[in-house]
């Protein structure tokens, strides 16, 4: 059974999305602080936070820079602010996806399932080495080195790379990337794969400086 930490202040709320995820055969714990949330997290692991943004004390932005220092749980945003800005800027501190308030029952489902099998994709145990230039993505560790230096990678992130890092020479448009690392119809969302692109090419870029993402415009994306 996969365990989920729902943080949200709203005591309403949090106890629709606690409710929602135990009817579907999760086992759920509710935080209603940041802060709360990681002191649960010292004491029991989880797959997946949702997570509100506008919280008292530490807000959700200021939760996914502390959570992305050494852990890379999936995160899901769910919260009433939405414009792009904000959008941008928690997809580019770590968070996996976006929802909308006021949320869609379904919709919740719908990206945890796929975020968790992202996320248990991303967790497989593949004996396979995949190399690139300076950059070794290890299946089996599950780990990206640059001249042999860690470089630390959300879900998204590194499966985006063995995606690209697997069809060296294939250029990727944006539909096909969200297909496979999705793994659902694109819907035409251009500033989560911007966002995440961005992560993942200076990620790998802050070791030696080079860029190994290319961007051939109107087309996709591709190693180079």
């Amino acid at each position: 059974m996969r365990n989920i930490l729902v943080v949200e202040d709203d005591i309403d709320i949090n106890n629709l999305l606690v409710e929602i995820l135990r009817e579907n055969n999760y086992e759920v714990e509710g935080a209603y602080t940041a802060r709360e949330a990681l002191l649960i997290m010292k004491m029991k692991h989880f797959d997946l936070i949702l997570l509100d943004l506008m919280m008292p004390n530490m807000t959700g932005e200021e939760f996914i820079s502390t959570v992305r220092e050494n852990n890379n749980i999936a995160i899901i945003v769910i919260s009433a602010k939405i414009g792009i800005e904000t959008k941008v800027e928690v997809l580019k501190k770590g968070a996996d996806a976006f929802i909308e308030k006021p949320f869609n029952r379904e919709e919740v489902l719908a990206q945890v399932e796929a975020t968790i099998r992202r996320y248990k994709d991303y967790s497989g145990t593949v004996d396979e080495m995949l190399t690139f230039k300076e950059i070794s993505l290890d299946k089996s560790a599950v780990e990206v080195k640059v001249e042999n230096e860690v470089v630390k990678l959300t879900p998204i992130e590194y499966n985006i790379l063995k995606l690209l890092i697997s069809n060296v020479n294939k250029i990727f448009t944006k539909e096909n990337i969200y297909s496979s690392v999705w793994e659902e119809r694109y819907a035409y969302d251009a500033d989560t794969i911007n966002s995440h692109m961005s992560n993942l090419r200076n990620k790998l870029k802050k070791v030696n400086g080079k860029d190994y993402i290319g961007t051939i415009w109107g087309m996709g994306y591709r190693l180079k």
